[in-house]
């Protein structure tokens, strides 16, 4: 097995799993690293990868001058480094977590064998073999007995053959195993990152960059498109499984969910498929159930809680393929109303207080919530948090507002003060977002949370804010700076109501047009700053020559060219001599530059942008709804993940939090699992259940796709017949009529020949008439080709 992987027979490998071996018992860890170091022409990109993610994580530990040693040895440590790096967020390898790390030393210490281990992340001076030794019989017995370390070994394997770039290796393994879909998913993330980073390398000539990033982005649509593909299979055969897969927690993968790598890998046609939108949509309404009217019904039971109680809650069966967050399923343990929980995981069979299982989930055994359930499930609706966030945010403006255009007093006003708690106890919320995040790192948190745009945005509102609240409380000279830092700050929070925009279907896809625009107009904008400045500059020095030194000037400059692109031309000043006044040298010259400048910068350089902007809208226009449907997902886990109360009352959340989390310590385990996001929690049987679930899906769409290329091979070969009685058909029509033609050639050749012979004085020559017959021989052809035609028709 190992030689006919190192050598890439697919053939072979196919025949050894299907005669029944095991690869669980056959890859271990000396394997898997023989693996990746086979020594081959077409590794210089992971080679690559590996000397970027270096330098990148530990610059002062290693120094390189340019590449790695010829023979340096890959562990699994630096692997899942380099997985780490392609599939880039808060993704955490097995390779590089603590646990792989102190079984990795163990085994690498019984494995010497004459040579020191060559992966560790620090020892880069340690050279590589440049073929594989053989291995004597003692090392065989110690790695027949080493205990593999790998669950699921064909993911393994599978990653492996995908950044060694053997794409047909990598589409047979991926075929087998469990987490098919997520590999797919995975893939589609690791050839597009493979890709950015076979361009950015210097490999080869240009030829060579480009033929690798057509490779590579080819085959990352082709695993993108596996993955939608295998999950309409499984959303036509079961839905609720199908939903399970998108969401339950896979611990090879970083604890992630398939529904989470997608959206961080920018699949935009799986996340804007049916099943998603459909889970997305049971996961933004939580257990409640409503169809008409949403709105008015939550907001009303906002403001009268006492109105929760006539709402309508879904049943436990109906929401098994929804997952739950770590506190709902503390809220389960501590009620005992989820049913069985087993470890830490939590049995997605419904209990029998629910639903009648000899009928199945499907028949719902009506039971009336207790009210306490009713109120908690209600304010952890997602949508709910939502709209009350919304309320009182709109609430907050309008104080922040009033406070702006009053006069402001020595001491805070009410509505100041009001402003001033609902703005910390926001910026509180961001510093639990940030700790809270998925990162394990603090470096890294910090960076995944700034890598989102309002968040940036929200830093900055902040930061504005409580600078211009500090200078307010000093003497009134700085008083006055602080209100313009108030002014200007007030900006920020109103386009912070952009982003609860984004929410509605149809607005949403039009903010995201405008965000399109905006970035990609840049170099549009710098050519047009150039003929601004170009006209400004020697309109200003030719009008006023004998300015004094100034910052104005740089104002002065770009002021006046600016506002005539609105329309607005300055027509006293053109003539600069109309009043009588003494003229400036060559003052006559400026009515002809502000000619120029209004017909490039008026009529070419602004149609251009709008022509710019019409192009955008309409590339934009087919896709803005699958774009939207793919930002449901951040906005969905944006207000699962906030407390149900609002600033500035969510400081009494975080208070319950402290307090909860420092009189009730939980378990390490559920520490973890707090960290990382929504998903669904299943126990081994229905893990079991969901794999058999999908390996029955994965051959269900390898049948049916072996038939489509049957039946397309035998239309293929059914028009063939078709074609050959057809031309058979015309050359039988073409023969007899060439056999007219031969027959009326030789009836008129003759004769024609004859007469113009006659006829012709003695001076022409013999080859005038040898002309006309061939003339009128082909004037026959034709015609007889034309009625051919018509007669075929």
């Amino acid at each position: 097995m190992l030689d006919a992987l190192v050598m890439d027979r697919v053939s072979f490998v196919k025949l050894l799993i299907e005669n029944g071996m095991n690869m669980n018992r056959f890859l271990t860890v000396s394997r898997l690293e023989q693996l990746y170091n086979t020594q081959e022409p077409t590794n210089s990109v992971l080679y690559h990868l590996l000397e970027n993610v270096k330098q990148v994580i530990a610059p002062s530990k290693i120094k390189l001058k340019n590449h790695l040693p010829a023979e340096y040895w890959i562990s699994l440590i630096d692997v899942g480094l380099v997985i780490e790096y392609l599939l880039g967020g808060a993704y955490s390898s097995t390779y590089t977590r603590k646990r792989f790390r102190a079984l990795y030393r163990n085994i690498s210490g019984k494995h010497k064998s004459g040579k020191e281990n060559m992966g560790q992340f620090n020892k880069l001076s340690v050279g590589r073999r440049t073929q594989l030794e053989k291995e004597d019989s003692g090392s065989s017995d110690a790695e027949m007995n080493e205990l593999p370390l790998f669950t699921y070994s064909f993911s393994d394997l599978f990653v492996w053959a995908v950044l060694k770039r053997r794409q047909k290796m990598a589409l047979f393994l991926w075929q087998h195993g469990e987490e098919v879909m997520a590999r797919a998913v995975a893939a589609c993330k690791l050839y597009r990152s493979m890709a950015y980073e076979a361009v950015l390398a210097n490999m080869g000539d240009s030829t060579i960059r480009q033929s690798n990033l057509e490779l590579f982005l080819c085959t990352s649509r082709e695993f993108g498109q596996l993955a939608v593909d295998l999950l309409d299979d499984a959303f036509r055969q079961d839905e609720t499984m199908a939903m399970k897969l998108l969401t339950y927690e896979m611990k090879d993968w970083s604890n992630f969910t398939c529904l989470q790598m997608a959206v961080s890998s920018g699949l935009h046609h799986f996340v804007s498929h049916s099943c998603t939108q459909m889970l997305l949509t049971d996961l933004w309404m939580g257990r409640l159930n409503m169809r008409k009217n949403s709105w008015f019904k939550i907001i009303l039971s906002i403001l009268l809680p006492p109105a929760i109680l006539m709402l309508e809650f879904k049943s436990q069966a109906e929401m098994s393929h929804v997952p739950q967050t770590p506190e709902s399923l503390q809220f389960d343990r501590e009620s005992g109303t989820h049913g069985d929980v087993d470890n830490g995981h939590t049995s997605m069979v419904t209990s029998s207080s629910h639903c009648d299982m000899e009928k199945g989930p499907e028949h719902i055994i009506s039971q009336d919530m207790p009210w306490t359930r009713k109120v908690y499930e209600f304010y952890s609706a997602p949508v709910v948090k939502f709209w009350f966030h919304t309320m009182a945010y709109l609430a907050f403006l309008m104080l922040y507002t009033y406070t702006v255009l009053v006069k402001i007093g020595p001491e805070p006003s009410i509505q100041e003060w009001l402003v001033i708690f609902y703005i910390s106890t926001t910026a509180l919320e961001k510093v639990r977002e940030v700790l809270v995040s998925e990162p394990r790192k603090l470096s890294k948190k910090l960076e995944v949370w700034f890598s989102e745009y309002w968040n940036a945005l929200d830093f900055i509102a902040i930061l504005l804010f409580f600078g211009g609240f500090v200078l307010r409380c000093h003497d009134p000279d700085l008083r006055i700076v602080g209100r313009i830092f108030y002014c200007l700050d007030i900006i920020f929070w109103y386009l912070r109501l952009l982003d609860l925009f984004t929410v509605h279907q149809h607005v949403g896809p039009y903010l995201t047009m405008l965000t399109k625009m905006t970035t990609n107009m840049f170099n549009v904008v710098i050519m047009m700053a150039i003929v601004l400045v170009t006209f400004g500059v020697s309109r200003k020095a030719i009008l006023s020559p004998e300015e004094p030194p100034s910052w104005t000037l740089a104002r002065d400059v770009v002021f006046e060219p600016y506002w005539m692109i609105f329309g607005e031309v300055y027509a006293g000043e053109i003539d600069a001599c109309a009043d009588n006044q003494p003229c400036p040298p060559g003052s006559f010259i400026t009515p002809f530059l502000q000619a120029v400048y209004l017909f490039v910068q008026y009529i070419i350089m602004v149609n251009t942008l709008i022509a710019f902007f019409n192009n955008v809208y309409m590339s934009m226009k087919s896709i803005s709804d699958k774009i939207w449907k793919c930002n449901r997902y951040r906005y969905i886990m944006t207000y699962q993940g906030k407390p149900w109360l609002p600033p500035p009352f969510i400081v009494f959340s975080h208070l319950t939090l402290s307090i909860a989390s420092i009189c009730k310590p939980q378990p390490r385990k559920y520490e973890q699992d707090k960290q990382c996001g929504l998903k669904l929690y299943l126990s081994y049987e229905d893990l079991k259940k969901l794999h058999d679930f999908e390996e029955e899906c994965i051959i269900a769409y390898f049948h049916k796709k072996n038939q489509n290329l049957h039946l397309q091979s035998m239309i293929f070969t059914e028009r063939q017949n078709h074609l050959t009685t057809h031309f058979s058909k015309c050359n039988h029509i073409v023969k007899r009529r060439m056999s007219v033609v031969r027959c009326q050639v030789f009836y008129f050749n003759d004769p024609l020949f004859k007469s113009l012979k006659n006829f012709a004085p003695s001076r022409y020559p013999v080859r005038i008439c040898s002309w006309i017959c061939k003339w009128l021989f082909k004037i026959i052809i034709v015609k007889t080709f034309c009625n051919l035609g018509l007669t075929f028709d």
